[in-house]
């Protein structure tokens, strides 16, 4: 691994893979924000999912002393923000993803998929 920030965010992607998130990926937005170095991004299929989803990464992260310095959000907003401070992970219902558009927003930056 190139740093320790695409380590955590390649870590939460793994997690959010294996409990059966949909659509993830990992957007490096280091050349065009300085709020963080990476956003990850996944879907859940229904609400229980989302919320199931965010708090599995939460329980993976701090296995490795890794704790969120907040998380945004709720399971029946559709989305579910958690700030690690360089890396932000977002889970989104497949309709908030569809409205929030967060891709298309971030465009021009490189896109890591699993």
């Amino acid at each position: 691994m190139e740093n320790k920030e695409l380590e955590l965010a390649m870590a939460a992607a793994k997690t959010l893979d294996e409990k059966k998130g949909t659509d993830i990926v990992i957007i490096d937005i280091r050349n065009k924000a300085s709020f963080a170095d990476y956003f990850v991004l996944a879907s859940g299929s229904n609400e229980r999912l989302v919320g199931n989803l965010a708090e599995e990464v939460e329980k993976k992260l701090l296995e490795n002393g890794i704790r969120p310095k907040s998380i945004e959000g709720d399971k029946r907003s559709g989305w579910i923000l958690m700030d690690y401070i360089d890396v932000i992970v977002n889970v989104l219902s497949v309709e908030a993803r569809s409205k929030y558009s967060i891709e298309t927003i971030w465009g021009d930056c490189e896109f890591i998929t699993l």
